[in-house]
């Protein structure tokens, strides 16, 4: 047995049986032995995944455990990313869910058992070999992240409302991927995927494209594409902080994974290329997904919420690249399709690292305030210093500057587009040369709102004044979880300055896709594009900026000791006393003026209340102001069906009268409409 094979069984032996141990425990164990229980799981998966990019690949088929198919696993190099990364988030969110759930009051048997079977669920699909294996897996997986998600909601009724989204959503999805790969497997001899790639040769356009966008709309629900994202700023704020970290780093990553295996690899999209249109839809929906969701995340006020929506923009993000190698490909330029599908897959390791660092950070913050609320927390930084710190990170790392970690994967996809773009020489296609620079504009906006949406809030959730007593009293959390987010800060460094320890397994997952064929990508210290020209040196240029901010605080600090002594005296106030922090900014106004500038997208919804003195309505008592930014896809697109729905559900309940003669009669006339019906038509 390879090495891979050894580590995913111990990975799902561990989770099995840590889920097992967490229901027999006493309650004061149950946290330790789920979370160090995951922890340990995903420390094998890891292994798993690094062996199987190293050439570790393994296949085994077990026919008794589902009837009629089986279960087959096959891990390859594409799968093998899609575990480690997930593996990765799995041991941070075990470690950090020891304290988290037992001050939080989540240490219930079905809670803490459930978490490790939600981990070995999605370390299973990616290694999935046939359809009926990877629809198993994928619907555990929905169900066991369902039941966290609503492990709350007899608290807080918001939790409800969101686990009743998230589960229609993620049905709806399931049925959608369901429905596509039953196509599929019907036109191959089995429902392995050995079987499906040979039969992908000779399916006709109209089915591969049915499959195609039927899966796609699965998929791209579970990464909560838009507009099929409705459910995540829902769900990911109300989960636990921990399972917002599994969710969001993890999970939706393995919706990019069913597109890449579906399109590229099954249906044959790698070696043909697919019809353009397939990718210039992926591509579309990928900017209007990264754009759209970093709008949204920008005008939030709830710190989860916002997280919740820049997931969506980062699986955009991914889209726009996935869409970017297809259309190359269907072109005949495999070179900057390996480029792009290699900018993809680094973003998805990146954006893991730096959004687990963020919900585990955002998780602490509401552990010490009880609070998401951006407009009432501030002054963290001197009660929580290294939450602070580990937040801090996590925004640089996610607005795409230097040296953070978003910004060696956008930059490649950067690279990958411009070098797409309609040159003097040949004739690029009428797809690509509207596409290209569409795309690159889309990821320049994404870019600039980024920086804006997490310097609002960084600067105003942690450096401000408090603006409330819980946020003035914050404590700093437990050592588990600082430990948490200590290692997601040290994997954030590590992609941001040495991204070339990840780039040997992403290029053999692209030579899984794309082929054999030599890596797009090549970097030591340098990342080098290979047949294009391009180079890039996260390594040298932090060691430049660090040098720079050196420099100029040693001479700042020679310039101001040659001066005389010098005394503090308090800022020039205009008269008005001390500042306070009622005149500080709060995120809603600190996001007023892009509410402004994209007031026709995101369509704000503002109200005044001006009361009055009771002696004289000249007199002012008190103003109230109120803006919320409703989501303008969820309002056009499912607010009518909810309405439909509710107009049925009340016919419905005039037919239910309770009258048993009612009830039959409707059978009689029903049978009878049949009969009629069947006469008719045969």
């Amino acid at each position: 047995m390879s090495l891979a094979a050894t580590a995913l069984a111990a990975a799902c032996a561990i989770g099995v049986v840590a889920a097992v141990a967490a229901v027999a425990v006493p309650v004061r164990a149950r946290s330790t032995v789920a979370g160090l229980g995951t922890a340990f799981a995903g420390a094998a998966g890891v292994v798993a995944g690094i062996a199987a990019t190293t050439g570790g690949v393994f296949s085994v088929r077990l026919s008794g455990v589902l009837p009629l198919f089986g279960v087959s696993l096959t891990l390859d190099a594409l799968g093998g990313v899609f575990v480690a990364v997930t593996s990765g988030v799995a041991v941070a969110a075990g470690i950090y869910g020891i304290s988290y759930t037992r001050s939080h009051g989540l240490d219930a048997r079905p809670v803490q058992a459930v978490f490790p079977l939600f981990v070995v669920a999605m370390l299973l699909v990616p290694a999935a070999g046939s359809v009926s294996s990877f629809l198993v897996c994928w619907e555990l997986m929905a169900l066991f992240s369902l039941l966290l998600v609503v492990a709350e909601h007899r608290r807080r009724p918001e939790v409800a409302s969101a686990g009743r989204w998230y589960a229609v959503m993620t049905h709806l999805g399931f049925v959608a991927v369901l429905i596509g790969l039953v196509v599929f497997a019907g036109h191959a001899t089995d429902d392995s995927f050995t079987a499906l790639r040979a039969a992908a040769r000779d399916l006709s356009p109209g089915v591969a494209g049915v499959v195609f966008v039927v899966t796609l709309a699965g998929f791209a629900s579970k990464a909560g594409i838009v507009p099929l994202h409705a459910w995540l700023p829902r769900a990911h704020p109300e989960a636990p902080s921990h399972v917002s970290a599994l969710m969001s780093a993890a999970m939706v990553n393995l919706g990019v994974y069913g597109m890449v295996r579906v399109g590229f690899d099954l249906l044959g999209g790698a070696s043909a290329g697919g019809p353009t249109w397939w990718w210039l839809l992926v591509l579309t929906l990928g900017a209007l997904s990264a754009v759209y969701g970093i709008l949204q995340a920008a005008m939030s006020t709830d710190l989860k919420r916002l997280l919740g929506h820049s997931t969506t923009e980062n699986m955009g993000l991914v889209l726009i690249a996935l869409g970017a190698a297809g259309l190359f490909t269907s072109s005949g330029n495999r070179v900057l399709a390996g480029v792009a599908l290699a900018a993809a897959l680094l973003h998805v390791i990146n954006h893991a690292a730096f959004k687990t660092l963020l919900f585990l950070a955002a998780g602490s913050v509401l552990h010490a305030t009880g609070s998401r609320d951006l407009d009432a927390l501030g002054g963290l930084r001197s009660g929580m210093p290294q939450t602070t710190a580990a937040f801090g990170l996590g925004a640089l790392a996610a607005s795409a500057l230097p040296p953070g970690t978003a910004f060696v994967s956008e930059w490649l996809l950067l690279q990958a587009l411009i070098h797409g773009l309609p040159s003097g020489s040949g004739d690029p296609g009428t797809a690509l040369a509207v596409a290209m620079p569409v795309a690159v504009a889309a990821v320049a906006l994404t870019a600039g709102l980024a920086v804006a949406t997490f310097v609002k809030a960084f600067g105003v959730g942690f450096l401000a004044k408090p603006r409330s007593e819980s946020a003035a009293t914050a404590r700093e959390s437990p050592a588990t979880m600082r430990a948490a987010m200590g290692l997601a800060a040290v994997a954030c460094v590590v992609l941001a300055v040495l991204p070339g320890v990840v780039l040997p397994g992403v290029a053999s997952a692209s030579g899984v896709v794309l082929g054999a064929g030599e890596p797009a990508v090549a970097a030591a210290v340098t990342l080098r594009l290979t047949g294009v020209t391009g180079a890039l040196s996260p390594l040298i240029i932090t060691v430049a900026l660090l040098a720079a901010f050196v420099l100029a605080a040693g001479v700042l600090r020679a310039v101001t000791a040659r001066r005389a002594a010098r005394r503090e005296a308090r800022l020039w106030d205009c008269g008005a006393g001390p500042m306070s922090a009622r005149m500080e900014y709060t995120a809603t106004s600190f996001a007023e003026p892009l509410q402004r500038v994209f007031d026709n997208v995101v369509q704000p919804e503002t109200d005044v209340d001006v009361t009055h003195h009771e002696e004289s309505r000249y007199l002012v008592a008190a103003v109230e102001y109120r803006r919320k930014v409703p989501d303008r896809i969820e309002r056009r697109l499912y607010q009518p069906v909810l309405n439909l729905v509710a107009a049925w559900g009340r016919v419905g309940r005039r037919l239910a009268t309770g009258s048993v003669h009612r009830y039959l009669g409707y059978g009689f006339y029903t049978v009878c409409g049949l009969l009629l019906l069947l006469a008719v038509t045969r």
